[in-house]
């Protein structure tokens, strides 16, 4: 087996940058979507079947999602990009050690939560914000989907992996069958049995399963380079294995605060919604809850897309070739962003008909908001692959620093004083404020480096 990262024609060394960079983008893009799409059928099928309360429900229930989804998101990245520069070098068996101990670890963490939201719903339903109206709603919905959450995090995981490995489009696939089922299951579930929330909860976890078991079989049985390889368990290796985790997870991490800021966005969003508006308020913002990882998506798509050929060229030091993806890579960002945007100025009335009728309280309310909150879209965007260029050299600082300005620092300080200022707009124009001013501190930092 070659210790070259050379695969049917990928060849992050020579290849054109353009040329390669399309070759991972389409396949992971249409990846991401339909794995936004699933969660979006979900809210779609409940929404109608259900009404507002149900995407209500299930919007409290999203920053867990966003945590676990986070949780695969920062072992992916850390360990692709610490597996990439072993490739570069050579040491392959040190790059299918970094795979093993990455997939262990998140294992062990995501079944730690796990466990605790099973065994106390109610309890975290109200810690998330869940007005007592939508609490059996919320429980409901939460008891379903978290098993689930096990297979969904080993596929956030291992798509960063099996990608390396020199297979964007399998991993496109694991995303697309998943979603395919979740499409199938949620009729099943919700329109013909009746199960109404629960259903889609149900059917959420049968298909993070069918995705995750997939990107399991392959990198189990099918990997061209990174299969795991047994790890030893002698002191010595565990503190090897500790050392080793601990640098992937300080590389992965601002893709978990990528997540974060959803998070943030979703859970203060929620609380913010609920105190100006009600609970119509908190199902319109649901409605926007479930484009916005549409958004997130497609920056990790470009993110993701460029980290295997940054990674590579960085660690065998073609700089020119980190550069130009660097290059490829924004201007995409921005093209994707200005589309996105203008989809939700153009288009807000019908975005939000896919989801509750026109005669629901929430209906006003997100068709007002959605041009609002448009604006955020390009920097949201231009951002997300920023902070993930950061991390592909290595440059963990400025990665953390700026992934933790825009959620925990500038949006929750948004969604808090730009309501007391403009009102109502102003809460759906928080997320604008701040990445505009992520994107202004991002560019302050590349013109003092130069």
């Amino acid at each position: 087996m070659s210790e070259h990262l050379t695969k049917d024609a990928i060849d992050l060394s020579t290849l054109s940058i353009p040329r390669l960079f399309g070759r991972y983008f389409l396949p992971t893009l249409f990846g991401m979507l339909s794995i936004s799409a699933m969660c979006a059928i979900d809210g779609i099928f409940v929404g109608h079947a259900v009404g507002a309360d149900g995407i209500g429900a299930i919007n409290i229930c999203v920053p867990i999602m966003m945590l676990a989804t986070g949780l695969g998101l920062m072992m992916g990245a850390g360990c692709s990009v610490v597996a990439s520069i072993h490739m570069a070098e050579k040491k392959l068996k040190a790059a299918r050690i970094n795979v093993m101990q990455a997939w262990i670890f998140t294992s062990i963490v995501i079944l730690a939560m796990i466990i605790p939201v099973m065994l106390f719903p109610s309890a975290t339903g109200r810690l998330l914000g869940s007005s007592e109206a939508l609490l059996p709603l919320v429980r409901e919905y939460m008891l379903g989907f978290m098993p689930g959450e096990l297979f969904g995090v080993w596929c956030a995981l291992l798509l960063f992996v099996i990608r390396l490995d020199g297979n964007p489009r399998l991993a496109m696939w694991c995303n697309v069958i998943a979603a395919i089922a979740n499409i199938v299951l949620d009729w099943l579930m919700i329109v013909h049995l009746g199960w109404g929330l629960a259903g889609a909860a149900v059917a959420s976890t049968l298909s993070m399963m069918i995705g995750g078991l997939i990107a399991a079989w392959y990198i189990l049985f099918a990997a061209r380079q990174l299969r795991p390889i047994r790890l030893k368990w002698s002191r010595r290796s565990l503190l090897y294995s500790v050392r080793n985790i601990g640098y992937q997870c300080t590389i992965g991490i601002s893709a978990l605060m990528g997540e974060g800021t959803m998070a943030v966005l979703t859970l203060v969003g929620n609380y913010v919604f609920i105190t100006y508006m009600g609970d119509p308020g908190v199902g319109a913002f649901g409605i926007a809850c479930y484009y916005t990882p549409f958004v997130y998506m497609i920056g990790n798509a470009v993110a993701q897309s460029a980290q295997p050929i940054i990674s590579y060229n960085y660690g065998i030091g073609n700089t020119h070739r980190v550069r130009s993806t660097l290059k490829v890579a924004l201007l995409t960002a921005v093209l994707c962003g200005g589309a996105v945007s203008a989809a939700f100025v153009l288009f807000p009335y019908q975005l939000t008909e896919l989801f509750v009728s026109t005669g629901e309280a929430a209906f006003p309310i997100a068709v007002k908001g959605f041009p609002l909150m448009a604006v955020a879209f390009v920097f949201f965007i231009v951002n997300l692959m920023c902070i993930g260029y950061f991390q592909s050299v290595e440059r963990v600082r400025p990665a953390m620093v700026f992934a933790l300005l825009r959620g925990a620092v500038f949006l929750a300080a948004q969604l808090i004083l730009l309501p007391k200022v403009l009102g109502d707009s102003g809460i759906w124009l928080a997320l604008a404020l701040s990445e505009m001013l992520t994107t202004a501190c991002i560019a302050a930092y590349a013109a003092l480096r130069r």
